[in-house]
């Protein structure tokens, strides 16, 4: 990244048009961070009680344990918040592969996009999705999650337990 800030520093229409597309140059970061940093992942439902906050930036292996309730039949959107550090990163995408029993019940792919390093966090918001209802879609789920681009790296991958159930208290 700063390696495009340095080309052609004289040429004033194409330091405008790099401002423009990357942005103001990002301070100098830390050399020993990722260049994609995930920072929690939130369900948005307006019909919950409360936030349904993961934190993205402790233990991954405590989110195993940790349960989050979900009322049938609600609609709710997913919010990813990450931070790009150093380089531009290309075709970011957020899967979330679901298990119930062992078997594969659900495979979503977001789409997030390409992004420049800056000094604040981005946010994604998928599209409306519902969760299962029925008495037979009541119960515990196990969701893989993985943060990954174009070129096939891997920024982030966890997962976590998510229990649709008849009632937010169950």
């Amino acid at each position: 990244m700063l390696a495009i800030w340095q080309l052609d520093p004289g040429d004033v229409s194409l330091v405008k048009y790099k401002q423009a597309l990357l942005g103001p140059l990002p301070p100098i970061m830390d050399p020993s961070l990722p260049n994609v940093q995930v920072t929690r992942m939130t369900l948005l439902t307006e019909q919950a009680p409360g936030p349904l906050i993961m934190d993205l930036t402790g233990d991954l292996d405590a989110l195993k344990n940790q349960v989050f309730v979900l009322k049938e039949g609600i609609e709710y959107k997913v919010k990813i918040t990450f931070k790009v550090n150093k380089e531009i990163v290309s075709g970011l995408k957020c899967l979330h592969h679901t298990y119930r029993r062992g078997l594969r019940v659900d495979k979503a792919i977001f789409m997030v996009g390409s992004y420049g390093p800056r000094a604040q966090e981005y946010e994604f918001v998928t599209s409306v999705e519902e969760a299962p209802r029925g008495a037979l879609a009541r119960g515990l789920y196990v969701v893989r999650s993985l943060f990954t681009d174009d070129d096939r790296l891997n920024h982030l991958s966890w997962e976590w337990r998510l229990h649709v159930c008849q009632d937010w208290k169950d």
